[in-house]
């Protein structure tokens, strides 16, 4: 196996360490695999390019697919996003946070080069205690499915050192993900949004609250 910092999380002294390890690595332009609550994700500072750069790199992934960024609150939505509609705001009241990802027209003003975005930001809030964790001392993260492009996305530990041992600083273990399935991707920047991508979240649940908005999302993925 590689040589990288791996941290168990398994008693609230081992999580401290895990998440400031992570932290630092990050501050100092470093890649970290933290788990999420659906997959393992491979994640970069996302207002360092160069840094975003050298995880799209890992990945194997050209700047034609640009990471997301994972939040530590939805309130940063707004710091990230311009224009979001009311009944977007409303599925991130339901499903923040969790599974949803949400492409929203990024705000004019951001410094960062996540790829070629096109104006956009595909942003989510994750329901895991160790993700949010490392969120709150570090900002936004540009992150990616902890995984080679065309292999499985990681959902433990040992996985995600398998294919990005060699590239990454740290590796946060939190045991086997919870969710296993990949978020859904919902596009908020048409007026009648649609799906890009089902995942952990049906149409069936998404519509259920977006019925007070009269608006029907359709799988366009």
């Amino acid at each position: 196996m590689s040589d990288v910092d791996r941290l168990t999380t398994s008693t609230e002294e081992e999580r401290e360490a895990a998440v400031t390890a992570a932290a630092g690595a990050v501050r100092r332009g470093d890649l970290v695999v933290i788990p999420t609550d659906t997959v393992y994700g491979i994640a970069a500072d996302a207002f360092s390019h160069e840094a975003v750069r050298s995880l799209l790199d890992a990945k194997g992934r050209g700047r034609e697919m640009p990471p997301p960024v994972l939040v530590s609150a939805a309130t940063t939505l707004d710091a990230l996003a311009d224009g979001v509609p009311p009944w977007a705001r409303t599925l991130v009241e339901k499903f923040w946070p969790g599974p949803l990802t949400l492409v929203c027209r990024q705000q004019a003003s951001l410094m960062w080069d996540l790829g070629e975005t096109r104006g956009t930001v595909a942003v989510r809030m994750p329901d895991d205690e160790v993700a949010l964790a490392v969120l709150e001392r570090t900002g936004p993260l540009a992150v990616s499915s902890a995984n080679l492009t065309g292999r499985p996305a990681a959902t433990d530990a040992d996985a995600a050192e398998e294919m990005l041992g060699d590239v990454v600083a740290v590796i946060v273990d939190g045991g086997a993900s919870s969710g296993g399935e990949a978020s859904t991707i919902v596009d908020v920047t048409v007026p009648e949004g649609r799906v890009l991508r089902l995942g952990a979240l049906s149409l069936d649940e998404l519509n259920a609250v977006l019925e007070e908005h009269g608006v029907v999302l359709s799988d366009e993925g």
